[in-house]
């Protein structure tokens, strides 16, 4: 991508991309659950005792807070590894 060829560059954009994706999909969330969907993992909504209808509903409850928390966590630790 123009003309930049550095492994390192590379490295940083995929970290960047990967914390934007994290944020996409955390934005869109109340959007999809207005249509009874939820694209957040599971394995991280288990872990906290949340299911999908409790996103579904809008709950927030401490719970629902901590897997949000979790999830923005990993777009964080991205960003950090870019700096």
């Amino acid at each position: 991508f123009l003309g930049v060829r550095d492994i390192h560059a590379d490295h940083a954009a995929s970290h960047i991309g990967k914390a934007q994706g994290i944020v996409t999909c955390l934005r869109a969330t109340p959007y999809h659950c207005t249509r009874q969907k939820v694209f957040l993992p599971m394995d991280i909504c288990m872990l906290h005792g949340v299911s999908q209808e409790d996103f579904i509903r809008c709950k927030q409850e401490k719970n629902v807070r901590d897997v949000i928390y979790d999830i923005a966590s990993q777009a964080h630790i991205h960003l950090e590894h870019v700096r």
